[in-house]
């Protein structure tokens, strides 16, 4: 693999993952989804990591999918229909990675966010991006049916409606309108305060129970892909099964001594 595809830094329980192919608008290559497969698994049983943090080096946090090495790639497997459906399902896996990591992801988008870039947002359980970025679900211009997790996930996140407007026709929206339509929750004016951004959010995230903060991310999967009372037994079960908990005795005690907890 080319680690260099994508930086990691672990600092004070935040794991920085920079996207680090600049020249090329950070497109996605196999290898780069082999990559960010390793990493996020590697986070998720990593006990020093508490809050994932994605960005990107360069002008474009990603134009996507390359498709210079797609065409080869494709070219290659595409006569026969069950390894050209395995690829498909190994490049979801680095998707799937990202959503299935027991820490909170938030992603920080600039530039172009395209394509395979909406499949990772979608992914990711927090979103902010610069008022510079431009998001499309590129692949409907390219007679391709997204399938990196888009069509799944991306409804849940802004609702049907608007979101079969953006599948089916693959137009571009900015900043502003994913800031109007729920898909990013911040929009920073420039790189600095984007990063900043995206620190304060991790740093919240971090200061809580490490714990806590991994079984509402679980419930919240769960009850996504169960429904609402499933979701619900399944909560009261977790709570039932870890509290108290050490944390929570910390946060009692914290709370009476009227100082800052100290999770673990």
């Amino acid at each position: 693999m080319n680690e260099s595809l994508i930086i990691t830094e672990i600092k004070d329980h935040i794991a920085w993952v920079t996207f680090n192919r600049p020249q090329k608008g950070n497109a996605m290559t196999p290898d780069f989804f082999r990559n960010l497969t390793q990493i996020f698994n590697d986070f998720n049983v990593n006990p020093d990591v508490r809050v994932v943090i994605i960005k990107a080096a360069g002008k474009h946090f990603t134009t996507g999918l390359d498709l210079i090495e797609a065409a080869d790639l494709f070219g290659n497997v595409a006569k026969d229909k069950e390894k050209f459906r395995a690829l498909i399902v190994e490049l979801q896996e680095s998707m799937n990675a990202v959503e299935q990591c027991k820490k909170p992801v938030i992603a920080a988008a600039h530039g172009y966010c395209i394509g395979a870039g909406v499949d990772l947002l979608s992914a990711c359980d927090i979103r902010i991006a610069m008022t510079n970025t431009i998001f499309s679900i590129r692949e409907t211009r390219l007679a391709i049916i997204a399938d990196l997790g888009t069509l799944q996930r991306m409804p849940y996140i802004i609702g049907h409606g608007i979101f079969k407007e953006l599948a089916l026709t693959g137009r571009d929206f900015n900043a502003e309108e994913a800031l109007q339509i729920g898909f990013i929750t911040h929009v920073c004016n420039d790189q600095n305060a984007l990063n900043d951004k995206a620190l304060f959010l991790a740093e919240s995230i971090a200061s809580c129970s490490p714990s806590t903060v991994q079984g509402i991310k679980e419930v919240i999967l769960f009850s996504r892909d169960n429904g609402v009372y499933p979701g619900l037994t399944y909560v009261s079960q977790k709570n039932a099964a870890v509290l108290p908990s050490a944390d929570l005795m910390e946060a009692m005690s914290a709370f009476m001594e009227k100082r800052k907890p100290i999770f673990k």
